[in-house]
């Protein structure tokens, strides 16, 4: 299962005064079991190329392949697309409108057409693939539980429909930091349980320094950066030259380094900093 984009331009409200180009071909491969995070300032073009991913929006030129399939050639049935690539929008949650969050994560399986017993068995599957005891949460309402909790069972209910990659925009958006630390700690785990693909969308830093293999960095429509976060985080000129930075700890780190201190040039995780921190204490 991969996703492949080729030359991938996208126009809105072309030929008209207000035309704004979003995508300006655009070539990007993403490969079966990657945990890829997009970043980018507002209005470099993420949230447009994530749309393009599962058929959303359609190019004004350039292709893009699920799985091999050309998903912008005509007669492709998207509905078999969307059963393979799950999007979540940013603040998720207020999409969330059943009674109760069994009733509104079997929602999507039962559009699917499955029945109840196999809808049932999917919402419970992704409820704990999402770290929502079943019995515990399956009659209560959506709507009485934390912000991280909502989110959560946002997720579940695309979980549910099984997709080969979840797509989510800006997951943490307007949480708290335990919020925040929950929805990153049950996508490492989908990712590493379930060898499910994720492209995660984040303005944040840290976060993407905590749960990403690899960093795509868009900029004017364009993919400007591509490669680990070792690779990227190395390039703090580049970021912030489009309105971005590293995290927090590497500024830290590279002061540290200016005033005498030995330490590597691709610490960008707390507990990176603190394992080299102690070794020049011990040493000391």
């Amino acid at each position: 299962m991969s996703i492949k984009i080729e030359n991938l331009t996208h126009i809105y409200m072309a030929k008209t005064p207000f035309e704004k180009v979003a995508l300006s071909n655009v070539n990007v491969n993403i490969n079966d079991g990657e945990f890829v995070a997009l970043i980018g300032h507002t209005g470099s073009g993420k949230s447009t190329l994530i749309q393009h991913m599962n058929g959303l929006l359609k190019p004004n030129q350039g292709k893009i392949f699920v799985d091999g399939v050309d998903i912008t050639a005509s007669g492709v049935k998207l509905t078999d697309i969307r059963k393979k690539v799950g999007l979540v929008f940013q603040y998720a949650e207020y999409q969330l409108f059943e009674e109760t969050i069994e009733k509104d994560i079997m929602f999507g399986p039962k559009n699917l057409g499955l029945n109840d017993e196999e809808a049932l068995e999917r919402t419970k599957r992704a409820m704990d693939m999402v770290g929502l005891d079943y019995e515990t949460y399956r009659n209560k309402s959506p709507f009485d539980l934390s912000g991280g909790q909502k989110r959560r069972v946002a997720i579940a209910g695309v979980v549910a429909m099984e997709p080969r990659v979840l797509i989510l925009d800006e997951p943490t958006a307007g949480l708290d930091p335990k919020g925040r630390d929950e929805i990153l700690g049950e996508l490492y785990k989908l990712h590493k349980s379930y060898n499910m693909t994720i492209i995660l969308v984040s303005h944040s830093m840290e976060d993407v320094a905590k749960v990403a293999d690899r960093i795509l960095v868009m900029d004017e429509g364009k993919c400007v950066l591509d490669g680990t976060p070792q690779e990227i985080f190395k390039e703090v000129d580049t970021l912030e030259n489009v309105g971005l930075a590293v995290p927090q700890v590497t500024y830290l780190m590279r002061e540290l380094r200016r005033v005498g201190f030995e330490l590597p040039d691709d610490i960008f995780t707390l507990e990176q900093a603190k394992k080299e921190l102690l070794k020049i204490l011990a040493k000391n």
